[in-house]
C-alpha cells in the first residue's frame, strides 16, 4: 500500500460573542463524512480524512479553551463545521487602556 501525500486543510476560526462559542471551519473537499476523524481537546483539535492519493491531516491549537464534550460537528459540501462552548466565557475583565 502506497503512503498518501498529507495536506494540511484550510481552517478558519471565529468566536460567537453572544453565545460564547468557538466556531471552526475546515475545508475537506472530496472526502466522505464517514472517513473523517475528528478529536477535540480543551485546547486543540486534530482532524484527518483520506481522499484518493492524498490525506487531509492537521492538528491545531485553539485560541480559547473549550468544553470538548459539548462540541458539535457537521459536514456538508466539503466543509466541516465545529462549534464548541468556550470555557469560562462569562468570566472576563475589561481593561482600561492608558
Amino acid at each position: 500500500m502506497e503512503e498518501r501525500t498529507k495536506i494540511t486543510p484550510c481552517t478558519c476560526f471565529s468566536h460567537d460573542e453572544k453565545e460564547g462559542r468557538l466556531r471552526i471551519e475546515v475545508q475537506l473537499p472530496g472526502v466522505s463524512k464517514k472517513d473523517i476523524s475528528l478529536e477535540m481537546r480543551r485546547d486543540s483539535f486534530c482532524v484527518s480524512a483520506p481522499r484518493e492519493e492524498t490525506e487531509y491531516s492537521g492538528c491545531f491549537m485553539l485560541s480559547h479553551a473549550v468544553e470538548p464534550e459539548k462540541a458539535e460537528a457537521k459536514y456538508e459540501n466539503g466543509l466541516l463545521q465545529v462549534s464548541a462552548p468556550i470555557r469560562d466565557w462569562e468570566h472576563r475583565v475589561s481593561l482600561m487602556i492608558h
